[in-house]
């Protein structure tokens, strides 16, 4: 267990786990912050005051790629996902494909040994025809469409998760008894955790799950195993999003267990698998916690050979769906500066050609998140300056009370880390702004994943006037 301890200590693969300290007053270009806390651990110092990450220069692909740009490296994505199996060798991983998804994340988290958790049609077709197993994804939602389940089913997906009463009637009609189909029923354990309201799916009073309290998970349990074409696997939750600590998932693992021993009870069965979601929060500022992979593996997997020793259960096959902690260190957004506006008070105002339509979540959440220059050596102090969008919106703030030179200008590139996760799998065209290239990088090389969206694709999914 040490050992694991020191392998994976506050998940941070490669690179010390000590948060970055904070800037030191001065130029605002010194660069010594960029080495550890939200950035990937590739990111060094380059050539021309450039920052190279996967060994590409970010202003080098900029040039290359045009902007907005966001850059995925591939060696951050990969030893992340190292990281989730070397700590759990005995419990199954899933990527979370709504962090982001394309044909070659699905590519790098097959090969590295992991599952795929979907939430939709476009999810799982995208997935398959990018040659991911089909056994080897989990399929969940809270409003899965008949036309999703037939999909699920003819592709022979490996799990589906039950979200909602409607499901099991709907999914026991596609199915035969002699080829059923495994499924997980999602609960929900009373346990608030996540960083933001709208992310916190383990209570009550949200539209996810059956709540274990008041007895909804115990009659679709049973309503399940009353379905010979399906095969009740096991149970499912997930507490939210963004969390750092590991306590709520001990707290769930705990009502859980006590549930799959009332179903033992109940019906003399039991249930041979326990998902426990993802969430697991990351780095978006240096002084930000950050999810300690290490601890959980450690404690979790005691906490569940107690619980389940004091039931009198088999331990159950262990799933975890980890998303953002794989995808969200490995990327970074970079921006060109379009304009700099310096108010009467001496605020500053510095538009660059993305925002929310490809970042969403500072206006959702609140996010905050660190931005540098990139690819021009400034001597200049530090000012105060908001970084916000080209959107016509107010609240279109990417980042506030950033810390940049105080001689920016039209032109300049800025760089923002941890933007592999919930970025552009959330972005709209809002303003028929297209959305921006991903470029992947490793080992100095760079190329493009996704081509940028255009004007020519909005007007071509219009058929009629």
């Amino acid at each position: 267990m040490t050992q694991l301890i020191a392998r994976s200590a506050a998940f941070a693969p490669g690179r010390a786990s000590a948060p970055a300290p904070a800037p030191a007053p001065g130029p605002a270009s010194a660069t010594a912050d960029v080495l550890g806390g939200p950035w990937p651990a590739s990111a060094r110092p380059g050539p021309g005051a450039d920052l190279l990450v996967g060994g590409v220069g970010l202003a080098e692909a900029a040039e290359r790629f045009g902007t907005p740009l966001y850059v995925l490296d591939e060696g951050e994505v990969r030893s992340r996902a190292r990281a989730y199996r070397q700590a759990l060798p005995h419990a199954e991983v899933l990527y979370a494909a709504k962090a982001f998804l394309c044909s070659a994340m699905a590519d790098w988290v097959a090969e590295e040994g992991l599952g795929l958790d979907v939430c939709s049609s476009g999810e799982l077709w995208l997935a398959v025809s990018a040659g991911f197993p089909a056994q080897r994804i989990l399929l969940h939602g809270n409003a899965k469409s008949p036309a999703e389940l037939r999909l699920a089913r003819r592709l022979r997906v490996g799990r589906i998760v039950i979200d909602g009463p409607a499901e099991i009637a709907r999914l026991a009609a596609l199915v035969a008894a002699d080829t059923p189909q495994k499924v997980l029923v999602r609960v929900v354990p009373g346990i608030a955790a996540g960083h933001h309201a709208a992310v916190r799916t383990g209570v009550g009073g949200q539209k996810f799950g059956f709540p274990i309290e008041g007895g909804d998970a115990a009659d679709a349990i049973a309503r399940v195993l009353d379905q010979p074409g399906l095969e009740l696997a096991g149970l499912h939750c997930h507490l939210g999003s963004q969390i750092t600590e590991v306590e709520p998932y001990l707290r769930a693992l705990d009502a859980l267990v006590r549930l799959l021993a009332q179903v033992r009870e109940r019906h003399g069965v039991e249930l041979p698998e326990l998902d426990l979601g993802g969430g697991h929060g990351i780095k978006y500022l240096p002084s930000d916690a950050e999810f300690d992979l290490a601890e959980f593996a450690v404690r979790l997997t005691d906490r569940l050979a107690v619980r389940c020793a004091e039931a009198g259960l088999e331990v159950p096959h262990l799933i975890v769906e980890p998303g953002r902690a794989i995808a969200g260190p490995a990327g970074v957004a970079v921006y060109r500066v379009l304009s700099v506006k310096h108010g009467a008070d001496g605020h500053c105002f510095a538009a660059v050609d993305g925002g929310m339509g490809d970042n969403p979540r500072p206006a959702l959440y609140g996010s905050q998140y660190s931005v540098r220059l990139v690819g021009r050596r400034s001597d200049a102090d530090a000012m105060r300056a908001d970084v916000v969008g080209r959107h016509c919106e107010a609240g279109d703030v990417l980042v506030r009370d950033a810390a940049l030179p105080a001689d920016l200008r039209p032109g300049d590139l800025l760089a923002v880390p941890a933007a592999g996760a919930y970025q552009l799998s959330m972005a709209s065209g809002y303003n028929l702004v297209g959305r921006p290239a991903v470029a992947a990088v490793r080992d100095g090389r760079a190329r493009l994943l996704i081509r940028r969206e255009t004007v020519e694709d909005f007007r071509l999914r219009e058929v009629g006037r």
